[in-house]
């Protein structure tokens, strides 16, 4: 039996450790430590209620939408505010455009390094590579140039932006021509994600943190100029998503069909809902809300969440407790994986660890049959040679494919959205923003980012915030044993990870980076001043970390 550790976990937002028993070559047990603490929470409270979302979207600079609707949200829901229609798709468009911006960043520019070897791309023969690219359905580049870069940088004895990795790890499989392709999309993936930003900063004013989704609706009221660029921008997103990212995914995941096999994890999944229809029904959101047990679907109830805090860095509770009563008391840290050793909470459902994210959406709405949903992941399936066999997607790859199949789909609605205001303002429809007044009380906002299930919650008293909790989602992934010692699901999917150097644990690192980890949300860095210790680990960036 040997020990594994990768700290930091690179390539992510935030601070990860993961620390794996290896026996027999598997993962036999694992540890998951978020390592940065903020206490977000406490800096909303004696605020004005709105604040809240002007403060929430400095928790994270990836998805501060997600955040700052989900804190009016909860704004709206204590003080009844309502919300016009023309505000709803207005909101659900900043919400694609991040959407988009976040599972291309972390697709390419995140997770496609533990896949793909740029590397390996020196060996490619450039004129195969356009016939390989031909054959896959991916759009062909400057495969030459991108040839020529890499050289550059080998030769200058250092990979630049690719620096860091395992290359040398036997688990990379991929020929060099499609590595080559590959490795000029991550480039193209930049600019694309420029794209949907810019698409944010049209209707917020800015990004990161936009300025528009306020409490009561929004300040934005488009022109026909500003309808007109935003619809450009999410066609030419939709388009290169269709023609690039899709058929890459499905280029790669046959050279890796085994990682259907491993990091699972708890098979529970959760989501709020995301992409409001007329209704404002969260079980008819586009991205509908939902919850699994196995593949067993069922309305999610809030009231049905408790935080454990036993292996946290957070003074003692007595048992678990719902968001709505949660505390957020730091205590010094201690790293012991038999005690203490995460900022991050345990939430559960019903005493159940969950999964969230673009996976646990995509199995709730092939659950519900939203239609476009079902023939994405059908024809996926059918792809990877497992037709009608949906649970396949409950694994590493799986959940790597499955959110770039989201990300299809969500730019598809958004031309829809687009079309849908349009039509709203041609018709006459004026109403942007709903006049309110403050009042005390408790509300919930439910919603969803990229990476999953968020929630916040507020309460208002004599017209100020009195207490504020926000339960993102890398919290539920990455949560450590609970009260009962059950483990989250990210330490549940290292379980059964085959492992063939304790050292470069490549198919570790591509379960951990399949949840794609926002630890900056999902802990809320402290150096306490009761000593302090020291521990030399190695990385992959082949450096000491104290």
């Amino acid at each position: 039996m040997a020990r594994s550790i990768i700290d930091p976990i690179s390539r992510i937002e935030g601070h990860l450790r993961v620390e794996m028993e290896v026996s027999d070559g598997v993962v036999t047990d694992a540890w998951v430590s978020g390592t940065l603490f903020r206490g977000m929470e406490l800096i909303l409270k004696g605020r004005a209620p709105e604040d809240a979302f002007w403060v929430s979207q400095r928790i994270c600079g990836v998805c501060p939408v997600s955040h700052g609707h989900t804190s009016t949200m909860a704004t709206e829901a204590a003080i009844g505010a309502k919300v016009s229609q023309n505000a709803r798709v207005i909101r659900n468009l900043v919400e694609g455009a991040q959407f988009l911006h976040s599972h291309i960043l972390w697709f390419y520019n995140l997770a496609a390094l533990d896949w793909v070897n740029p590397v390996n791309a020196l060996k490619a023969n450039v004129a195969d590579t356009y016939s390989l690219a031909q054959v896959a359905g991916t759009s062909v580049a400057d495969f030459g140039n991108v040839a020529k870069r890499l050289t550059t940088f080998v030769e200058r004895g250092q990979l630049s932006i690719f620096s860091g990795n395992w290359f040398g790890a036997p688990e990379y499989k991929l020929p060099p021509e499609l590595d080559l392709i590959a490795t000029a999309h991550y480039l193209e993936a930049l600019e694309m994600q420029a794209v949907a930003s810019t698409i944010s900063g049209i209707i917020g004013g800015k990004m990161p943190h936009i300025m528009t989704s306020v409490t009561g609706g929004t300040t934005f009221v488009p022109s026909e100029q500003n309808l007109d660029d935003i619809l450009f921008r999410f066609v030419q997103l939709r388009d290169w998503i269709q023609r690039t990212m899709i058929p890459d995914t499905l280029a790669i995941a046959p050279f890796y069909l085994d990682a259907l096999g491993y990091g699972a994890g708890v098979g529970n999944f959760l989501a709020w809902g995301v992409f409001d229809d007329e209704s404002f029904d969260p079980t008819k959101r586009y991205l509908p809300s939902g919850i699994t047990k196995g593949l067993s679907l069922s309305e999610v109830d809030s009231a049905k969440i408790i935080e454990y805090v036993d292996h946290s860095f957070y003074e003692a509770s007595s048992g678990g407790l719902h968001p709505t009563k949660g505390v957020t008391q730091p205590i010094a840290p201690k790293y012991d994986v038999n005690d203490k050793y995460t900022w991050s909470k345990a939430p559960r459902y019903e005493d159940l660890p969950m999964e969230v994210g673009g996976l646990s959406r995509l199995v709730i709405g092939y659950l519900r049959g939203v239609p476009r949903i079902k023939e994405l992941i059908d024809g996926t399936l059918t792809a990877l040679g497992a037709p009608g066999k949906p649970e396949v997607l409950v694994s590493t790859l799986g959940r790597t494919a499955g959110r770039n199949l989201e990300a299809l789909y969500v730019a598809e609605l958004m031309i829809d959205q687009v079309t849908e205001l349009i039509e709203r303002v041609k018709g006459g429809d004026a109403t942007f923003f709903t006049p309110y007044e403050i009042k005390d009380g408790v509300g919930m906002g439910m919603w969803e980012a990229p990476r999953g299930a968020l929630l916040h919650m507020t309460d208002i008293k004599d017209g100020k915030i009195d207490s504020y909790q926000c339960l993102v989602p890398s919290t539920w992934n990455i949560s450590p044993r609970d009260g009962k010692g059950v483990r989250g699901p990210m330490e549940e999917a290292l379980i059964g990870v085959p492992v063939e150097d304790v050292e470069k644990p490549l198919n570790a690192l591509r379960t951990v980076h399949s949840f794609d980890p926002c630890v900056a949300c999902a802990v809320h860095v402290v150096e306490p001043k009761t000593g302090k210790s020291c521990e030399v680990l190695h990385t992959p960036h082949g450096r000491a970390v104290m």
